[in-house]
């Protein structure tokens, strides 16, 4: 019964490690900064423009 156990560290996660200035910006203010980042157009004119392209409703009445 000398079974060998696996080693615990293997089944560690990797943890990155925190800076304080991360730490203090909530999720959307990173999010809006990655998006930012990335040049995500914030138009909301362009987005509903995109968004019926892709997703259709009932047609309303006259259509």
């Amino acid at each position: 019964m000398n079974e060998k156990q696996p080693d615990s560290s293997a089944n560690r996660k990797t943890v990155m490690p925190h800076t304080k200035a991360a730490d203090k910006k909530s999720q959307s203010d990173k999010f809006k900064e990655l998006a930012r980042e990335l040049e995500c157009d914030e138009d909301e004119a362009h987005w509903d423009e995109r968004l019926k392209k892709v997703a259709r409703g009932k047609p309303e009445k006259g259509e």
